[in-house]
């Protein structure tokens, strides 16, 4: 295929950029919940326009593009184990652990050296995503330190300590190369034997959670890392973990839209670039009984024809147990794309899932069409936020990590939480 220096996709991009701000609607105002860094909706076609995006998506190989939707785990502190696999299978993007994070300056190292490789010969930069949702739920060993956002939700300031919380987290995130976070949590906890969810949700109450969520996402947005909502259709209300078995939510569809629904609606109207699905099934939503990641009907007949999402969708880890209880991993793979999910998160294996997914293109199971709209939004999201000038300064990571300012807005959201409880 012909392939197109990496500075000339930027240049292109970027020239792509101008011409279509120029046909938006000038006289639009933003709405007052929309922050500084927030941009209008994509199309609800990404592949039928004539963006920028889309040329670039028609120049790239079935295989590339394929591997646009992958997002594995890597082995290992230093670049050379992923390198090798973002050249081999053309990723999309990489999740961290915290095996692979020792140090600001090793993690923006290892960063830059993944962006060098995906780079590679005009090739696309990576999504470099973590879960750093703070509290329990933290990979950065040596990040700024918060509560949980049941307990900051809990403060007599949680507009400002979910604030603070997430500019810190989404600069130190932005220090070490690290593109994107999987957070914040929009479930609404209502159940509270959840082994899952629990303190990791803002609380109980769906307009208190969906108006948290919304600051928590201009928040991280403005920081420059990409923001993933989640676990859409709403994991609070469950016993089970799906990490190790197949949660089913007995919600009727009113009780959905009263309770669920609200804080991912919160999510969309502020931009979230990125909804993450969840592996459970809800009958009031779609009585074939199939988790929400391979449910046509909840990922593309509910948030995007009706709720209106137009960004980047993306898989809980297809290595847990409710993604793969009903179908083998590479079968939930591809049933996770034809239901429409852009992206696909840690595959148990990579190859084999890769293949599967290859495969499901070239038969038509998976169509041309909707291959190509999957790699235009996560193209789109790559370059509304700044993804395609990847490289961070290393020497500086350790000078943005536990900053005096970041310490204070540490020691203040600490005080709220400890005056709070």
């Amino acid at each position: 295929m012909l392939r197109i220096p990496g500075w000339k996709i930027v240049s292109a991009l970027a020239a792509g950029v101008m011409a279509l701000s120029a046909c938006h609607d000038s006289g639009a105002a933003a709405g007052p919940s929309q922050s500084a860094s927030s941009s209008p909706p994509a199309a609800d076609t990404p592949s039928a326009s004539s963006s920028p995006e889309s040329a670039l998506v028609k120049k790239m190989s079935v295989q590339e593009k394929v591997g646009q939707l992958f997002m594995p785990t890597i082995t290992g502190d230093t670049a050379a184990p992923g390198a090798a696999l973002v050249k081999r299978y053309h990723l999309g993007g990489v999740i961290y652990f915290p095996l692979n994070l020792k140090t600001p300056r090793q993690t923006a190292e290892l960063s830059n050296g993944l962006q060098k490789a995906a780079l590679k010969k005009g090739g696309i930069p990576l999504v470099i995503s973590t879960d750093e949702e703070q509290g329990p739920v933290s990979r950065l060993p040596y990040i700024t330190r918060f509560a949980s956002n049941k307990l900051l939700a809990s403060t007599e300031h949680p507009d400002e300590d979910v604030r603070l919380a997430a500019k810190v987290t989404g600069e130190e995130l932005r220090a070490v190369g690290i593109n994107q976070d999987n957070a914040p949590d929009a479930d609404v906890n209502i159940n509270p034997n959840n082994p899952v969810i629990g303190v990791r949700s803002f609380g109980a109450d769906p307009k208190k959670v969906a108006h948290l969520v919304g600051v928590a996402i201009d928040a991280y947005r403005a920081t420059g890392v990409a923001v993933v909502a989640k676990h859409f259709p709403g994991h609070g209300d469950t016993a089970t973990d799906s990490h190790t078995g197949l949660p089913i939510i007995n919600h009727s569809k009113a009780r959905w839209e009263s309770v669920d629904a609200p804080p991912f609606k919160t999510a969309i109207a502020h931009h979230a670039d990125v909804i993450m699905t969840a592996h459970i099934v809800v009958p009031g939503l779609d009585k074939s009984r199939l988790p929400a990641t391979m449910s046509k009907t909840v990922l593309t007949g509910l948030l995007r024809d009706k709720l209106g999402f137009k960004g980047v969708t993306i898989t809980d880890s297809l290595q847990m147990t409710g993604a793969t209880i009903k179908f083998g991993p590479e079968e939930a793979a591809v049933r996770a794309v034809v239901a429409g999910a852009d992206m696909l998160l840690m595959p148990r294996d990579l190859g084999r899932a890769y293949n599967a997914v290859l495969a499901a293109v070239k038969s038509g199971r998976i169509s041309r069409g909707r291959l190509d709209d999957a790699v235009t939004r996560i193209i789109r999201m790559k370059k509304e936020r700044g993804m395609f000038h990847p490289y961070v300064d290393a020497a500086k990571a350790s000078h943005v990590i536990g900053s005096k300012e970041h310490r204070a807005a540490a020691a203040k959201v600490a005080a709220d939480v400890r005056s709070g409880s």
